[in-house]
């Protein structure tokens, strides 16, 4: 009758003595011990979590789907970058021996994506903004565990994973021997990831909307087809001729966007990036203000960035006034550019969004699939981009995943 009482004491001892060790290592080193997934269990047991703990418990479940999508892809062998969207062009290992693919995987991946955004945003909106929280994270310490084997093998670190998307062309002239970062994250950057966790989910709400599903089988189908008959040409982009090649996942990309859209979902997608834009003005509001320079994840003008990256001053500014004009277009107050429309008419965004229709490559060209969301208006100017693009040379597109 004894042996119940000894269980849950011996319980309340195991779990007692895990956060005396947890509390004994940084969060940094606990990832970097233990791993993406045993930390944010740990942080999500938390009873009275400091704005810190909210803070790691959001990151981790933010780099959770990362790590998520990277096992999906490793175990069905999707370890190229043909992909077009986010997760999909990250750099892989090779998977000696991968299960079989299914249509549906892709789908499957971004609805993890979304729901571990969702997830992630939770603990962020209990911050306030008036916190005075740090949270130091040395990215040597990250790692995401590809083969699923609950150890940290060779190729699975975090930089070299997200390093070329990050820094670009800078990865690639970054010297070996430099140390990986050292970050010290602020109440700033929790408005930063709750900008991205929107932008994510927006992006899986509109992949969602039209399914891949059923054109990924019928392209599987005919690419098999081919192969039995002798096999593929090599391909004009690549030179491979193994598997899926560029073609295909451009044929894929095309049959999806012809079926109707889910609407529900396209209209999920266009809150979610008006809510990243909100967002990410609340982060340059707050991060204007800042006085230290302290490992900055995203610098104002008078500190630098703990990544090594150079942002021009007024890169803030600036950025913020191409999200405007995004903004503006999302709300259908400033009109889209049409290529064949003069005369003041132009692409109203947000009806895209909010009546959505299959999106057919050859009516966009000629005009009849534009013609529904035509409309007289102000035009959206390029001028606020090509002042970003003029500022940062040609490092436009990089910047803009790292500013978010």
């Amino acid at each position: 009758m004894r042996i119940l009482p000894t269980l849950l004491c011996t319980a309340a001892l195991a779990a007692s003595l895990h956060a005396e060790i947890a509390k004994a290592e940084s969060l940094s080193t606990e990832i970097g011990t233990r791993g993406l997934a045993a930390t944010e269990a740990r942080l999500a047991a938390l009873e009275t979590p400091t704005d810190a703990d909210r803070f790691a418990l959001a990151g981790t479940r933010f780099l959770g789907a990362v790590e998520a999508a990277l096992q999906l892809r490793y175990a069905a062998g999707m370890t190229d970058r043909t992909g077009m969207l986010p997760f999909l062009r990250l750099p892989l290992p090779d998977n000696p021996t991968p299960a079989a693919f299914q249509p549906a995987m892709i789908a499957d991946l971004f609805r993890q994506v979304d729901a571990k955004m969702q997830q992630a945003r939770a603990p962020l909106a209990e911050i306030p903004q008036t916190s005075d929280f740090t949270l130091e994270v040395n990215f040597a310490d990250l790692w995401f565990d590809i083969n699923a084997n609950q150890s940290r093998d060779a190729g699975e670190d975090a930089l070299s994973t997200l390093g070329p998307m990050l820094l670009g062309w800078q990865w690639d002239s970054r010297d070996p021997a430099t140390p990986a970062p050292v970050v010290k994250f602020d109440a700033a950057d929790a408005a930063w990831l709750s900008a991205y966790t929107h932008l994510l989910q927006g992006l899986s709400q509109i992949v969602l909307a039209y399914d891949p599903t059923e054109p990924i089988t019928r392209i599987r189908e005919a690419r098999a087809k081919i192969e039995s008959l002798g096999g593929s040409a090599p391909s004009f982009f690549s030179g491979g001729s193994d598997g899926m090649d560029e073609v295909d996942v451009i044929a894929i990309v095309i049959a999806a966007l012809q079926q109707t859209p889910d609407a529900p979902r396209m209209a999920a997608a266009h809150q979610h990036l008006l809510a990243m834009i909100a967002d990410n003005r609340r982060f340059w509001a707050a991060v204007t203000l800042e006085t230290d320079n302290a490992a900055e994840w995203l610098p104002n003008d008078k500190q630098q960035s703990a990544l090594g990256v150079t942002l021009p001053p007024g890169t803030g500014a600036t950025w913020m006034a191409v999200l405007q004009d995004a903004e503006a277009l999302l709300n259908g107050t400033k009109l889209a550019p049409y290529w064949r429309q003069e005369g003041g008419a132009g692409i109203n965004i947000a009806k895209v969004f909010n009546e959505p229709r299959p999106a057919d490559l050859a009516g966009w060209i000629q005009g009849w699939a534009a013609a529904p969301y035509l409309e007289q208006g102000t035009l959206v100017s390029g001028q606020n981009w090509s002042a970003f693009e003029q500022m940062v040379g040609g490092e436009a597109m990089m910047l803009s995943f790292y500013l978010n």
